[in-house]
């Protein structure tokens, strides 16, 4: 039991395992490089695996693109649809004098409710 004691050990400062027996995957850098900034990122991936063809600079959050060869590969155009948002799916389901009048509504409502028809706070503040 003395020699498995952990007296004395900065706990989460040293790890008790060891890479003995351990087997690791092949990989291979890959580079990516900012149109804007001209900033390179390089990247680990699987031998495996295929790398994406953009990532996202860590410079400027610009789209970085993959470079093989010291080249830009080229961009595939997908088939995939643009992810829609909320506002895009309110929009197919009502148009956009429907919503004016349901904010209307909703606002003359919230107004009631404070006790008035007009908003005494907007005198106030400005608006």
């Amino acid at each position: 039991m003395a020699d498995r004691s952990l007296r004395g050990i900065r706990l989460g400062a040293q790890s008790l395992q060891s890479e003995e027996g351990v087997v690791f995957m092949e990989r291979r850098s890959t580079t990516y490089k900012c149109e804007s900034c001209g900033h390179e990122t390089t990247l680990m991936f699987s031998a495996e695996a295929e790398p994406p063809q953009t990532w996202e600079c860590r410079a400027c959050g610009a789209e970085a693109v993959l470079q093989v060869d010291g080249a830009s590969v080229k961009l595939e155009e997908s088939d995939q649809k643009a992810a829609r948002t909320h506002w895009d799916m309110l929009l197919e389901r009502r148009s956009r004098d429907e919503l004016e009048e349901l904010l209307e509504d909703r606002l003359a409502y919230v107004r009631a409710r404070r006790g008035s028809g007009d908003d005494p706070t907007r005198e106030r503040i400005g608006a």
